[in-house]
C-alpha cells in the first residue's frame, strides 16, 4: 500500500462539475436507507444522549405525559437520523472529500413518539468557492422535506457540504497552519473541573414556562459547554445518528463494491470509508484536518440543544441556522453563547430571534448559529 505522503486523491474537474450540475433539481431516489424510520422512544433517547441532552421531554415518558404534548416528542435535531442526504450523503464528484458545513432548518410541528418519517430530497445548487482550507471547493446544497405518516410536512431543511481536494488541503491549505505547530493540548485537573461546572449548572427550563413578555432584547442565554472532545464522544453521536457509511463485514463490502470511490485503503491495505476522519487521527491529518474531529450535524444539534434548554417545554423551535467555521478536533472544548436579538410577532405567533456563536478554549470561532423560538404568551 502507498504511504499517506505518496498517495494522491481524485480532483475536482470541469467534467465532474458539469455532471454534478446536471443533477440540480432532480428528485433523489432513496437508495440509502435512513438510520431511523420511526421516532420510537429508544431512537429519540439514543439521539438525545448522543449529543449529551438529558431533557426529560425527550427521554422520560412519565414526565412527558404531564406536559402539553401528552407524551414524548423528538428533539428538533432528531430528524438528522431520518435522512442521509440532510446529514451529508452527497452524490457526484467521486473520491472528492465532503465536509458537512451547515444547514437552515424550519420546523412546522413536533415529531411525536412513533411517528413514521419519510423524506423527499433534491440537489439545490453547486457553487464553486475559494477556501483557506483547500483552495477551490464546491459547496453542494441539498433541500429535504420531512413528512409524517399522515403526509403532514413536519420540517424542511437546506444543508450543504463542501467538496474539497484532500491533497491540496493537506499540502497547501492555510487554515490550520498555526494549529499544526502547537503542542497537543493537555488540561490540568483544575481546568477540567472549572469547565465542567457548566455541566453541573446547566439549566433546563423544562416545565416552567418562559413567557414572551418576560424576554428582553439583548438578554444573554446561559453558556453551554460541549466537550472536551474525544473520539468516544464522536462515537456516542454516531450511535444515535447512525453515521453515513458505518457498516460491518458483508454490508461494508457491499457499500464499497457499489461505490468504489468510498474505499480508501487504511494502514492494513483494507478499503475503508472516508468517515473515519472522525476517529482515525492519521487519516484526518491526511485530508488536511487538524486531527480526528466532531461531526457537522452533531455541532448543529448542539446549537439547537442550547435553544431548547432555554425555551422550555411550552416553547417551539421554528427556525435554526448553523454555519460551521472550523473543525473541533479531539481535545477541544466548545463554549456556546447566545443572546436575544429581537422580539416580534408574525402570523399571530410570539417569536424571539436568537443569535449564537461558539468558540473553543483558545477563543477561535467554531460555529455561528441563530434560531427563532415561538414562546407562550401571558395573554
Amino acid at each position: 500500500m502507498s504511504t499517506s505522503t505518496e498517495r494522491t486523491f481524485p480532483k475536482i474537474t470541469d467534467r465532474g462539475l458539469d455532471e454534478l450540475r446536471a443533477r440540480i433539481g432532480v428528485k433523489i431516489g432513496h437508495t440509502v436507507e435512513p438510520w431511523c424510520h420511526e421516532a420510537t422512544r429508544d431512537n429519540i433517547r439514543h439521539y438525545a444522549h448522543g449529543i449529551g441532552d438529558d431533557n426529560p421531554l425527550w427521554c422520560d415518558p412519565a414526565y412527558a405525559a404531564g406536559t402539553q404534548h401528552g407524551g414524548i416528542i423528538a428533539l428538533p435535531s432528531f430528524l438528522f437520523a431520518t435522512d442521509r442526504i440532510v446529514s451529508g450523503y452527497v452524490g457526484g464528484l467521486p473520491g472528492v472529500h465532503a465536509m458537512w458545513s451547515g444547514a437552515d432548518w424550519t420546523w412546522y410541528q413536533p415529531v411525536r413518539r412513533n411517528d413514521e418519517i419519510h423524506t423527499e430530497a433534491r440537489l439545490k445548487d453547486a457553487i464553486v468557492r475559494e477556501t483557506q482550507f483547500a483552495g477551490r471547493a464546491v459547496q453542494q446544497i441539498y433541500h429535504v422535506d420531512f413528512f409524517n405518516q399522515q403526509g403532514d410536512r413536519v420540517a424542511e431543511a437546506d444543508s450543504w457540504c463542501f467538496r474539497t481536494e484532500r491533497d491540496h488541503a493537506r499540502e497547501k491549505g492555510t487554515k490550520y497552519t498555526e494549529v499544526r505547530r502547537r503542542e497537543p493540548r493537555r488540561y490540568t485537573r483544575e481546568e477540567i473541573a472549572e469547565a465542567c461546572r457548566l455541566y453541573a449548572d446547566e439549566p433546563v427550563r423544562g416545565a416552567t414556562p418562559r413567557h414572551w413578555e418576560d424576554v428582553a432584547e439583548g438578554e444573554a442565554l446561559p453558556t453551554m459547554l460541549k466537550g472536551p472532545m474525544t473520539v468516544t464522544g464522536f462515537i456516542a453521536y454516531a450511535q444515535g445518528w447512525g453515521g453515513l457509511y458505518i457498516r460491518a463485514n458483508k454490508l461494508a463490502w457491499k457499500l464499497v463494491d457499489d461505490h468504489p470511490g468510498l474505499g480508501i485503503t487504511n494502514r492494513f491495505g483494507v478499503p475503508d470509508v472516508p468517515e473515519r476522519v472522525h476517529w482515525e487521527e492519521e487519516f484526518a491529518l491526511e485530508v488536511g484536518a487538524p486531527g480526528a474531529y466532531d461531526y457537522g450535524p452533531e455541532r448543529c444539534s448542539w446549537l439547537t440543544h442550547h435553544l431548547t434548554n432555554w425555551m422550555g417545554d411550552d416553547g417551539f423551535l421554528r427556525r435554526a441556522t448553523c454555519k460551521i467555521r472550523r473543525h473541533n478536533p479531539a481535545g477541544d472544548m466548545l463554549f456556546i453563547k447566545g443572546h436575544v436579538k429581537r422580539k416580534f410577532v408574525e402570523a399571530g405567533r410570539k417569536l424571539v430571534e436568537i443569535e449564537q456563536e461558539a468558540r473553543n478554549q483558545d477563543g477561535e470561532l467554531s460555529v455561528l448559529g441563530s434560531g427563532v423560538v415561538e414562546l407562550p404568551s401571558r395573554g
